[in-house]
């Protein structure tokens, strides 16, 4: 695994004198949930709306995936939240963006909000979960064809523009363009409006290498500073993370493997310092 910011603390559990629960990330492949068993908890997990989504799809591929990516969101969140899997009741926004619905009383294994963002790309899941904050992830794999990527590419600000375009063609020049792609990404699904805030109204200044040297909000962003973290958990596979810099943003997150009911120690990545303007 490489981190393209900060540097992994490596496996085994966070620290103790940590007081807010660490994010959790969980990446999970297709090929680590067989069809078979993913037919079958997709169908006593997974409410009617997704049960509906699922059935719409025309490749098996990607009815695959679907099934894969939301019993591990139902799978993950049953863990935090203390709740059976099928008694999660998940809500959308007027925008699609899907959330665990509050109880009155609270969750089971303690507090009132539990957040969490899904991407799936390329055969991989990246499902992020946050206490008493907001989450946005973005998973993408290497190897778009040339035409997407220059689609993606007219989307960005002129500085961002420029400074993947100093990159030679190919790879390096690729991987500049995913990178600030799932930033601006996971950034747009943290505050809930994905595609409908233009990529161009905010910007990334990266190391050519690792790391977010600096962000620019869009105007409506009142607080302003963030936490970015780009991720490559396998080879060829960019990931984002993106949360919002408080007193309630944990320091470091622990990054998991597979599907969750394997036991293998999660590796522990601390956060990076916030970045962007100032609050108002």
């Amino acid at each position: 695994m490489t981190t393209t910011a900060p540097e992994s603390l490596g496996a085994g559990p966070a620290p103790q004198h940590e007081t807010v629960p660490p994010v959790k990330l969980w990446l999970c492949p297709n090929d680590a949930l067989p069809p078979a068993i993913a037919q079958v908890l997709a169908a006593h997990w997974l409410d009617e709306r997704e049960h509906e989504t699922a059935a719409r799809f025309l490749f098996e591929r990607d009815r695959r995936q679907y099934l894969v990516a939301h019993t591990l969101v139902r799978r993950a969140l049953a863990l935090e939240a203390g709740l059976a899997e099928a008694e999660l009741v998940i809500w959308r926004s007027s925008r699609g963006r899907p959330f665990l619905q509050p109880l009155p009383h609270g969750l089971p294994r303690g507090g009132d909000h539990l957040d969490f963002n899904l991407s799936h790309a390329g055969g991989y899941s990246l499902l992020g979960i946050i206490r008493r904050q907001r989450i946005g992830v973005d998973v993408e794999g290497l190897g778009r064809e040339t035409g997407a990527l220059d689609t993606i590419l007219t989307t960005f600000t002129p500085e961002e523009q420029r400074w993947a375009a100093g990159a030679p063609p190919g790879r390096q020049r690729d991987r500049r363009v995913l990178r600030l792609w799932t930033l601006k990404e996971a950034y747009s699904k943290a505050r809930g409006l994905g595609l409908g805030l233009p990529f161009d109204e905010f910007s990334f200044s990266l190391a050519d290498e690792r790391g977010v040297l600096g962000f620019r909000p869009p105007a409506d962003d009142r607080a302003g500073r963030w936490r970015f973290l780009e991720l490559e958990p396998v080879p060829d596979v960019l990931a984002a993370v993106a949360v919002p810099a408080d007193e309630h943003c944990a320091p470091h997150l622990e990054l998991h493997h597979g599907f969750p009911w394997n036991r293998a120690a999660p590796h522990t990545i601390a956060l990076p310092e916030p970045v962007g303007a100032p609050p108002a």
